[in-house]
């Protein structure tokens, strides 16, 4: 199979959504500024899950539903790269592809957008909160049980609409995703960690290639930021010790504090009221340690016996 140097054209595989291709759209704008006598192009997509949006997740498969065509399209060679959300990705990847770069990763925390710009504490008892989350779900009502949640599918700009088409107080959605498509004038509040733990890889762009393609991740190196890399790889390395087919409620955000890495996680069952969280301080090299540690120790204090209780729902 050739590779980039020899046809010097780079084809990049993205879903269509507006925040996929301002996504894959930056990073072949950074990859033509770096490698001028390249030709790059975006190849669309459509994934299981762009085409299935009135069904939820959970029902169609979770993890997975938003990469998975793309990653067929990279190992038939039909496209040299895929950029994709990480927080979509599952923990294990198809044997033959790799994440080879982690740019630097945008704000990993959630937003409210409400109606009438009112903030969470003063919503009235009963609000309709849309979230197609059950990570975001069950973290909320364990705080809030008085919300209403209404499922919520749909693109971002979709999910923005709903609030007034479906008649929502309001919806829960990725800082990253209105970071980058400048929407910061919708923003009602960031929610903090202690609220909504973030999802694991939220706000990381990974850009995966083939195994074997050594000339496409080195001319892609340029991109990596190692502090990104390294939280990413922790978070995926406690939902890899997690394991699991289905979508679950589980939640892991990882960042760097001097030279030590800070984890922290949580599993619930899918009404919130059962809910293990815990975090682990490693040095930053034992990332992928830190991630496994905190995995174990959920699973000990009664993590797995949700997971198992959530297996047998989904």
């Amino acid at each position: 199979m050739e590779g980039i140097l020899e046809t010097n054209v780079l084809k990049i595989g993205t879903r269509g959504s507006a925040l996929a291709l301002k996504q894959s759209g930056w990073v072949a704008d950074r990859i033509r500024e770096r490698h001028p006598g390249l030709t790059v192009e975006l190849v669309v997509i459509k994934t299981k899950g762009d085409i299935m949006q009135d069904v939820a997740l959970v029902k169609i498969g979770g993890k997975g539903v938003f990469v998975k065509e793309i990653e067929e399209s990279l190992l038939r060679g039909e496209v040299d790269l895929a950029v994709h959300s990480m927080k979509d990705m599952p923990a294990e990847l198809p044997e033959g592809l790799t994440i080879s770069v982690t740019p630097t990763r945008e704000d990993p925390r959630d937003v409210l957008i409400s109606k009438g710009n009112i903030k969470f504490e003063r919503l009235r008892r009963g609000s309709r909160i849309g979230t197609g989350s059950l990570r975001r779900q069950c973290q909320l009502v364990s705080i809030y049980p008085d919300l209403e949640i209404v499922p919520l599918r749909g693109n971002l700009d979709t999910r923005i609409r709903k609030v007034e088409t479906e008649d929502l107080d309001g919806i829960i959605v990725a800082a990253a995703g209105i970071r980058r498509m400048g929407w910061m004038d919708r923003v009602t509040q960031f929610l903090p960690e202690e609220l909504i733990l973030p999802a694991a890889g939220q706000g990381v762009l990974a850009l995966e290639t083939r195994s074997g393609d050594a000339r496409t991740g080195e001319a892609l190196a340029f991109l990596n930021d190692p502090v990104t890399w390294g939280e990413a790889g922790a978070e995926r390395a406690f939902l890899q010790r997690l394991g699991g087919g289905c979508q679950v409620p589980v939640a892991a955000h990882a960042k760097k504090k001097g030279g030590d890495v800070v984890i922290q996680g949580l599993i619930s069952n899918l009404d919130g009221r059962l809910v293990v969280r815990d975090e682990v301080h490693r040095p930053f090299g034992e990332y992928e340690a830190a991630g496994t540690q905190l995995a174990d120790n959920l699973l000990s204090r009664g993590g797995r016996a949700i997971l198992e209780m959530v297996y047998r729902q989904c």
